[in-house]
């Protein structure tokens, strides 16, 4: 929530990777406890805005299907000029309907072959497109994972390395009937040149890098927010129950251990952001533990991370970040 917010994502696009702003938790915190959905549109409009003012570069949005106000967002986005729609955290089987315009690139995040090709035969079926490219997201991600716990504890049976093939496959027929390349973009666990150059040779057309660049001059999030990343040891990377009822990695730090101990945290649902999320269940609100770690009290909050966030050891600018990944990759 709010990691990659126009700071970020226009530091990625001048370096001429695709900066994407996420959608999730936007506004002023207080006043999106009554004014929800408008705080949240209004401040989507001013993080494009800001991005736009700083890079000539490609822009993408990227939105949960589990928000309450999910394709009012998509449609402000697309209003305020965006190309590039990333979609994740529930099937965009209507995703085309409510973009509703041809000159938008729909880019799903899946995390197996089998939900790639339910997505492809309906938006065939019923709106006669493709998807633009798929974001393959493997079990090393962070935050909410789409995998059982179970295949979590098979990371070899569900890695990348095992899933793009299978995608890729499923993908021929559309490429075929449509005329074009779908491709796929690599997620989960990418950290260095080696990830990369690897998921290139299996056929992926890019990969996409969020932990990395958590600990980016560029990114907003608190100090004590990179702090937690850089201080984290293997260990300390642990798997959670999300109250969305999803899986999630995140760093195991005071707020985690309170959770081991206490049944549940009082809380008080304030924005009812997520139609996934069970509030009279919940032990905790994940949207005011991720706000917390975002504003910087990180004993009361939840800091998701990805597999390899315990290898980051220093804080460095967007361009020096990419910059080091395309040399190392020019040298392999």
């Amino acid at each position: 929530m709010r990691v990659s917010l126009s700071s970020l994502a226009s530091a990625v696009a001048n370096e001429g990777g695709i900066g994407t702003i996420s959608s999730i938790g936007l506004g002023d915190p207080e006043a999106m406890k009554t004014e929800y959905e408008t705080m949240s549109r209004e401040a989507l409009v001013r993080e494009i805005a800001k991005a736009r003012a700083m890079t000539d570069g490609h822009l993408a949005v990227n939105f949960m299907g589990v928000l309450s106000n999910v394709d009012d967002l998509i449609k402000t986005a697309i209003r305020e000029g965006i190309k590039l729609v990333v979609f994740g955290a529930g099937l965009p089987t209507k995703l085309p309907a409510v973009a509703n315009d041809s000159s938008v690139n729909l880019v799903p995040i899946v995390s197996s072959a089998r939900v790639a090709e339910l997505i492809l035969r309906v938006w065939d079926k019923h709106y006669g497109r493709t998807a633009d490219g798929f974001i393959l997201e493997g079990p090393l991600a962070g935050g909410h994972l789409g995998f059982s716990k179970d295949q979590l504890t098979r990371p070899d049976e569900f890695s990348l390395d095992c899933l793009l093939p299978k995608l890729l496959e499923v993908l021929k027929g559309y490429e075929d009937k449509y005329g074009r390349k779908i491709p796929v973009i690599a997620a989960g666990g990418i950290f260095d040149a080696q990830d990369i150059a690897r998921m290139f040779r299996l056929g992926a057309s890019g990969v996409q890098m969020a932990t990395r660049f958590v600990c980016t001059v560029e990114c907003g999030v608190s100090p004590e927010f990179k702090q937690a990343y850089l201080d984290a040891d293997e260990e300390d990377i642990v798997i959670i129950d999300s109250p969305v009822g999803m899986p999630g990695r995140a760093i195991r730090n005071r707020f985690l251990r309170d959770l081991e101990t206490k049944e549940k945290l009082p809380i008080r649902c304030p924005y009812r952001c997520l139609t996934a999320c069970k509030a009279e269940k919940a032990r905790y609100c994940i949207a005011l533990a991720l706000l917390n770690s975002y504003f910087g009290d990180v004993d009361h909050g939840l800091i998701f991370c990805g597999h390899n966030a315990y290898r980051i050891k220093e804080i460095v600018t967007v361009k020096e970040l990419i910059t080091g990944l395309l040399t190392e990759l020019a040298a392999l």
